[in-house]
């Protein structure tokens, strides 16, 4: 027996791996606050923690955060075992916005916060982590199926015209 949308469970578990290493080796290597130029003035690492949503939008509601990440992962997890065999690109899209609702969800049960340290400074861009990256790319995953299917979608069949015959004359005349 095949598991039902199975790339979405492979890229869901490989988001969370890959959010949870970073994070602990950001938090091993860097002291709070501290930054790493990688290429000065454009690219750092910062180690900053987040007690909001993204972008710290929401600064210090981790306690109601905490259970919309919940819920979010719940429901997707629901929606891919009862839900439609879903397409290769919906997949994808669903489990990386379920790999990042489950590692920024971690965060917030496990320390009250979320641990942020990529900082591109070129942009003066917020200091985010590798579950806000695996949420955005989930969202393009999502937009490029919905694209490409509706580019699939074949036109409504148009009724056949009708060929109107001349009556023919039989008489002969």
């Amino acid at each position: 027996m095949r598991a039902k949308n199975p790339w979405f469970w492979l890229v869901a578990t490989a988001a969370v791996a890959l959010d949870r290493l970073t994070k602990v080796w950001a938090v091993a290597q860097l002291a709070p606050g501290e930054s790493i130029a990688l290429w000065p003035g454009v690219f750092h690492l910062t180690l900053v923690k987040n007690s909001g949503a993204a972008f710290s939008l929401f600064a210090g509601g981790s306690d109601w955060l905490k259970w919309i990440s919940l819920l979010v992962s719940i429901g997707l997890c629901v929606y891919a075992l009862v839900g439609p065999h879903l397409g290769s690109w919906e997949q994808m899209g669903f489990g990386l916005l379920l790999g990042g609702a489950v590692g920024n969800g971690f965060d917030r049960f496990a320390f009250g916060e979320v641990t942020d340290f990529l900082d591109f400074r070129l942009i003066q861009f917020p200091v985010f982590n590798g579950a806000d990256i695996a949420i955005n790319l989930g969202l393009a995953c999502l937009l490029i199926g919905t694209l490409r299917s509706e580019s699939r979608t074949p036109a409504p069949a148009r009724p056949a015209s009708k060929q109107i015959r001349e009556p023919t004359d039989t008489t002969g005349g």
